[in-house]
């Protein structure tokens, strides 16, 4: 029954802003003086010193994008670092992932490899990484590259594998080429599972990227977020947090419109239920 209630997406944008809208003001009013339950903390200016206080946020947004400008630098920098590590990791995950699921003996040699490596705690990667390619660009990408490489890697695997035995056994009938059942069996086949990972490494891009910035840099909106947090300012850090949020969501937004343009021919949610 509740899944005949579908909102217009006018209706649904506003429910979704009002939300986000009552989230801030609760968060101000929980950190105003004088409205703090006593047992949660010692004094009114506890809670607006471990949380921040959402005006003074938006001011020291305010103030980097307008009044000063001078996060600019910083953003592309880490915007420029997440990009790179987001397309390089993506691209060999697709490359390796449809290698390996298309070549049996490769796969059953590496497989425990790429397992180990995908189990290793790849954080721990950054230090090596800062060695290598020293403090510079290098040593984020490298780091965000291992982040997205194996989540795009296994999903494309797993795509490929999932082909349907009957759908290959007619295409072969039909004369199609390695070349063709590449193109029209088994890319479409993974595409869904392909985006899926995108939308997830997205986020693990942006990690790459700061964790990077934290551990050795001297720009970029990670090491803005450390200087603040070396400071014990709550207020820049949870502005540096709001604008990474913000520009991740812009980039999946990005790629959730890349997937709708090469996914028309997946019929959607409400016409299946209706076939």
């Amino acid at each position: 029954m509740w899944n005949l209630i579908k909102p217009r997406p006018a209706t649904l944008r506003l429910w979704q802003l009002g939300l986000l809208a009552l989230i801030f003001l609760f968060w101000h009013a929980m950190t105003k003086p004088g409205l703090i339950p006593p047992f949660m903390f010692e004094n009114d200016r506890q809670a607006a010193f471990f949380f921040g206080e959402p005006l003074r946020i938006f001011e020291r947004i305010w103030a980097w994008f307008v009044t000063d400008a001078d996060i600019y630098q910083h953003l592309g920098v880490t915007l420029a670092e997440t990009v790179m590590a987001f397309a390089i990791g993506a691209v060999g995950g697709l490359a390796g992932g449809l290698w390996l699921a298309l070549s049996p003996m490769a796969s059953a040699i590496l497989e425990p490899y790429i397992k180990a490596m995908n189990a290793m705690p790849r954080i721990i990667l950054a230090p090596i990484f800062a060695v290598w390619f020293g403090l510079g660009m290098g040593s984020k990408v490298a780091l965000g590259v291992t982040l997205v490489f194996f989540i795009v890697f296994f999903n494309v695997y797993q795509g490929v594998k999932e082909v349907s035995p009957v759908v290959l056994a007619n295409a072969r009938m039909l004369g199609a080429s390695q070349k063709q059942l590449l193109r029209h069996v088994y890319l479409p086949s993974a595409t869904s599972w392909v985006f899926s990972s995108l939308h997830t490494s997205v986020g693990l891009a942006f990690v790459g990227a700061v964790v990077g910035e934290y551990l050795g840099s001297s720009q970029g909106v990670g090491y803005l977020i450390l200087q603040a947090e070396g400071s014990f300012d709550i207020n820049t850090v949870m502005a540096g947090i709001l604008v990474l949020t913000t520009f991740a969501l812009v980039l999946d937004g990005l790629v959730g419109k890349i997937e709708k343009r090469l996914m028309t021919w997946q019929p959607k949610a409400g016409e299946t239920e209706k076939l």
